[in-house]
């Protein structure tokens, strides 16, 4: 082990991870599971702190067992950051890309889980099939089951902690927001102003040690608001033209993120698209509850659409489980036949992103967390149409 290296630490007591173990190895044993390996990065950082930042050249499994501490297997050229970044105490490591089967393999022997039935992300990003042969080759008679959304799911509902970390994140979403809406002036390009909402962040009192960053956007205008998730180019916003924003600032990897958009005078085609989906934000908002499926809520803003009789303007799922690293795979999904029941402490994020008839895409976004008393906005910008 290195020597002399200040230990960077994890940014939640180490109580709160041990909380979150204890809930997924519940999860575990309500699956008839003997066992769970945890690979996806954001599941690696949920249950131990460390990002998973040096996965990309193996997976680092976290092997997890009723009963017994964790047992993180890594590369070991990472092994001293994975100390430093994590709670977990019990590493084994392996050098090359082919070792880590048999590394696996081995602890997992070591518990006597050769022939038991163990829980593996197969859904999930970082688990390639190659992976999961390798070990299969080691472990022939082991009973390997799909447990891609255990960890979401009970990383969906937050504690006190994680929403304190999502509403610091969210102020400066909202500041992202309103610097977007008052730089909106002809000829500004979208790279111009990304930068202006990243300074903006970075320069706030409020944003103590730089804990909050602006992860990257979407931002678009005029004839590229057609295409979506388009990065930020050097093309300028015109007068009559629309302007596109989908951003999300970030703490400890959790990330709110918001759609707002504007117009820079006036464009009928774009202003009436919002105005549908500010309609379909307010049905969704009114349905969320805890008890109601995740596809009741879905329902109710494909209502508004149907009601309105623009065919095709809807070409994507409702919404999603939002919190730490919100791009894993498995996460819960507002979108029809979903049976996940919304629960308090969930947050989600709706971004209703409309497409025109001439295919620009529109509309505005919504992110709540679900309490008693329905959906709480954690945004303090109304998901209005803003005019500059």
């Amino acid at each position: 082990m290195c020597s002399g290296i200040p230990l960077t630490g994890v940014p939640f007591p180490r109580s709160e991870y041990e909380r979150r173990r204890l809930n997924v190895l519940e999860a575990v044993a309500n699956a008839g599971l003997d066992a769970l390996v945890v690979t996806a990065h954001g599941h690696l950082r949920y249950l131990s702190g460390y990002d998973g930042s040096g996965g990309y050249f193996a997976p680092f499994p976290l092997i997890m067992v009723p009963g017994r501490s964790p047992t993180f297997v890594v590369r070991q050229y990472d092994e001293q950051a994975v100390r430093s970044y994590s709670c977990i105490e019990e590493l084994v490591t392996y050098t090359h890309q082919q070792d880590l089967g048999k590394v696996c393999a081995d602890v997992l022997r070591r518990y006597g889980l050769q022939r038991k039935r163990i829980g593996f992300e197969l859904g999930c990003w970082n688990l390639a099939p190659a992976d999961l042969s390798a070990l299969q080759a080691q472990l022939p008679d082991l009973k390997i089951s799909d447990a891609s959304r255990l960890v979401s799911s009970v990383a969906a509902v937050k504690g006190e902690l994680e929403l304190e970390c999502m509403r610091e994140a969210m102020r400066m979403t909202d500041l992202a927001v309103r610097t977007f809406q008052s730089s909106l002036r002809e000829g500004v390009t979208e790279l111009e102003m990304a930068a202006a909402m990243a300074a903006a962040i970075s320069g706030a009192a409020a944003n103590t040690g730089g804990e909050v960053g602006l992860s990257p956007g979407t931002i678009l205008f005029g004839e590229r608001t057609k295409l979506p998730h388009g990065p930020p180019s050097q093309h300028p916003i015109s007068n009559n033209e629309p302007a596109f924003l989908e951003i999300g600032a970030s703490k400890h990897g959790y990330t709110v993120g918001m759609v707002r958009c504007a117009v820079l005078g006036r464009h009928p085609e774009a202003e009436s698209l919002h105005t549908l989906a500010e309609e379909v934000i307010d049905a969704l908002v009114a349905a969320v509850k805890p008890g109601t499926s995740a596809a009741a809520v879905d329902a109710a803003g494909r209502q508004v659409l149907k009601r309105s009789g623009r065919k095709g303007v809807f070409r994507q799922r409702t919404g999603y489980q939002t919190g730490i690293n919100w791009t894993e795979r498995g996460d819960l999904s507002l979108e029809p036949g979903a049976e996940d029941i919304l629960k308090s402490g969930m947050t989600l994020h709706m971004p209703n992103i409309l497409c025109s008839e001439n295919g620009y895409l529109f509309g505005a976004g919504t992110h709540v967390l679900v309490t008693e008393r329905g959906a709480e906005l954690l945004s303090q910008i109304p998901p209005t149409l803003y005019r500059a």
